[in-house]
């Protein structure tokens, strides 16, 4: 089998300029086409500069007859996008979009909803699979254990906090950099759009519906999720640190920590690190992702990997940068 032809659409945005990133240090994919319907024939390297010397491709209007399909596209397009081009039935989509993480069904495919950790059997062998949120992965990775292990008794409380970059590339007033730095503000608050796919997960899971209070917050760093989760619990943190450490054990990029962890462990990478302890009957777990990576590009990726055949982790060994 030759290398995969992958064609990405929605090519000037930052999962976009991410997943191109990953893509040509891939060892099994060569990327054909990079769909962009307002910059047609300017360099892939004039938006993303950081690809300046590695990528010489050109944006293009034309989907081509690629192997696998990145949809890189605004919440509510790819379903539009998908209408409105031919796309072959033999070819594999990755939508990193929320169009079908609830609603999964759409002409005659049916999406996998592409959280690895829990669905890595369905994943595998698919034809189309819906990319989790960035904040849903980061509070989902947290949780899953518990929810696989049905200890779950109470309502569940996170708070999170992301980057800049979680906010898409179009500058608005909470973007500007007069905003953001040396700021922290809470934004959504219980109603946060990635609520739905947790609470589909958690009745997936756990069998019944479990209430989420979930107030997320933008800070004033570029890349990377921290999230807070805590739930009531009569379990001793170690037992539930066994557990989650039995659940993760496959994994080749969610690890327990048995020390508290920070965000700079897994910027840049497509680890997911978890800390577990306990308080007075709390439990707390502690979850940070690259909001860009295992988000969003790298996960998609991860994702095609499983799709594909191939090691899990193809191409996605990615160095970290401490500081």
């Amino acid at each position: 089998m030759g290398k995969i032809k992958a064609t990405i659409a929605g090519g000037t945005g930052y999962t976009a300029g991410e997943l191109i990133r990953i893509l040509i240090n891939h060892p099994e994919v060569e990327i054909t086409n990079v769909i962009s319907t307002t910059q047609v024939g300017d360099t892939i390297s004039s938006v993303h500069r950081d690809l300046f010397g590695d990528c010489d491709l050109k944006f293009t209007d034309q989907v081509g007859e690629p192997d696998v399909l990145f949809l890189c596209l605004g919440h509510g397009i790819s379903r539009e996008f998908l209408s409105t081009n031919t796309i072959s039935e033999n070819c594999r989509i990755v939508d990193l979009g929320n169009d079908f993480r609830i609603e999964s069904d759409f002409m005659n495919r049916e999406f996998v909803y592409g959280l690895c950790e829990m669905n890595r059997e369905s994943i595998k062998g698919c034809y189309s699979v819906a990319n989790p949120g960035c904040f849903a992965t980061s509070i989902e990775l947290g949780i899953l254990p518990l929810l696989d292990e049905k200890i779950v008794y109470d309502e569940i409380h996170v708070h999170a906090i992301t980057g800049s970059t979680g906010a898409g590339k179009t500058p608005v007033e909470t973007t500007h950099f007069s905003y953001r730095d040396n700021n922290i503000s809470v934004y959504k608050s219980f109603k946060h759009q990635h609520l739905a796919e947790i609470a589909k997960v958690i009745r997936t899971l756990a069998g019944k519906d479990i209430r989420v209070n979930f107030v997320p917050m933008r800070g004033n760093f570029t890349r990377g999720i921290f999230a807070s989760i805590y739930t009531r619990c009569a379990l001793p943190a170690e037992e539930i640190s066994a557990i989650y450490k039995e659940y993760y054990k496959s994994s080749p990029f969610v690890h327990v920590s048995d020390t508290p962890i920070s965000l700079k462990e897994v910027v840049n990478t497509n680890k997911g690190l978890l800390h577990v302890t306990s308080y007075d009957g709390y439990l707390h777990i502690t979850s940070v992702i690259d909001n860009l990576v295992k988000g969003a590009s790298g996960q998609a990726v991860q994702n095609m990997n499983l799709m594909f055949g191939y090691d899990e982790s193809a191409g996605l060994r990615l160095k970290s940068t401490t500081f």
